[in-house]
Parts: structure tokens; C-alpha cells; sequence
């Protein structure tokens, strides 16, 4: 790899694998809502700031996501979800993602090995589900991973040598779960280095899967 493109690039993740990507000699091109307007739900930002990017890039991470809305918290039942609460999540957690691929595909070479990774979470998986609440984060993360696979069925007919995933970080220390205590975090660093290793080892036959932070995949 040699040119690398992250999407949320000040947020915790995405500001490690920039980092990380960087330490390693990589040149990293980086935008975020923060810094360059980028607002994922919003389709004429999404071809601004990605339509003035010069590709092509090996590696595109996108680091987006929210659990909730600002002010909100995942739902403990499905007796506290709202349809605002809810459609505002699938917008930055679904909608956003789709956009970026859209409007990303442009920038990664034809013929030759390329990547796209897309930060989903364990929740999102149906099958590893047995606790139930978190439904608009679930269900958007659910939606996410659909949109993922589907994507990586297209890119093979026109890209045959890149790679599309979604990718499980765990649960990493940053401000999006600071408010959730009790679970064995991560530093974001620490995070960035094991998705890196992940996605170093995977090729065009791997493409359309849901992998952890250890490369182990994970059930839709």
C-alpha cells in the first residue's frame, strides 16, 4: 500500500489508523466532518469533499458512526425507540457509509489490489445477538454490514483485485464509549493496529466478510 484515504479521520479511530498508517510510511490522506464540512448524511457533502480527493488509493477506512443521537443514549427496550432517534442513526450509521461507497469507488484503481474497509460493531450481527436493546444501533450496524457485502459483490465485476469489508474493532477507549463502563477496552492505537493486521492479510477471495479485531468472522 501506499496511499491510504480515511474517512472520520479526527474521530478515535479513524485519528489512530491515520496515525498508525502514517508511522508506517504510508501517505494518508484524511477527511472529517470537523475539519473539511464532511457530513455523510448529506450526499452533496459527500461528492464535495470526495470529488476533490486525487486518487487512486490502495486502502479507503471509513470511520463513521454515532450510537446516538446527541443527547441520546441506545435503547434499552424496544419500548424507548423513536422513529427521529432511530432514522438519525441509520442516517449516519447506514445512509452515510452507502454514500461514501458510492462516491468512493471512482478513487480506487482498477487493476490493481485495493481495499475498503468499513468500521461496523459485534452488535450488528443477527445471529451473535443475545441480549437484545442497542435496536437502532443494532439494527443500523445490521444494515450496514448488508450494504457492505452487497457493495463487495459489485466492486468484484469492475475491481476484481480489491477487497471490501466490515470490521469489528471491539470496544475501544475513546469518547464514543466513555459513557459504558464495565467492559475490557482498547486504546485506539492498540485498535488501529489490530484491524491494520487484519485487513494485511486478506485478498480478493476474503472480500464481502465481517471480521473481528483478531480476523475472526463474524456470524451476519
Amino acid at each position: 500500500m501506499e496511499h491510504a484515504l480515511v474517512i472520520g479521520a479526527s474521530g478515535g479511530i479513524g485519528a489512530a489508523v491515520a496515525a498508525e498508517l502514517s508511522a508506517r510510511g504510508l501517505r494518508v490522506t484524511g477527511v472529517s466532518r470537523s475539519v473539511d464540512g464532511l457530513d455523510v448524511t448529506d450526499e452533496a457533502s459527500v461528492q464535495r469533499v470526495l470529488g476533490a480527493l486525487e486518487g487512486p488509493f490502495d486502502l479507503v477506512f471509513v470511520a463513521v458512526g454515532v450510537l446516538a443521537l446527541p443527547g441520546g443514549a441506545p435503547e434499552k427496550a424496544v419500548a424507548a425507540v423513536t422513529a427521529e432517534a432511530m432514522a438519525g442513526v441509520f442516517a449516519v450509521n447506514a445512509i452515510g457509509p452507502v454514500l461514501v461507497l458510492k462516491h468512493v469507488l471512482p478513487l480506487l484503481p482498477k487493476n490493481a489490489p485495493a481495499t475498503v474497509a468499513v468500521l461496523s460493531a459485534r452488535v450488528g450481527s443477527i445471529g451473535d445477538n443475545a441480549i437484545g436493546g442497542w435496536h437502532s444501533y443494532r439494527a443500523s450496524k445490521a444494515a450496514l454490514n448488508q450494504i457492505v457485502h452487497g457493495a463487495a459483490i459489485e466492486m468484484k465485476r469492475t475491481h476484481k483485485q480489491a477487497v471490501c469489508v466490515a470490521l469489528h474493532p471491539g470496544t475501544v477507549e475513546t469518547p464514543f464509549t466513555e459513557g459504558y463502563p464495565g467492559h475490557r477496552k482498547v486504546t485506539a492505537p492498540e485498535a488501529a493496529r489490530n484491524l491494520l493486521a487484519v485487513l494485511e492479510g486478506l485478498g480478493p477471495e476474503q472480500t464481502g466478510r465481517f471480521y473481528d479485531w483478531a480476523g475472526e468472522i463474524v456470524p451476519w
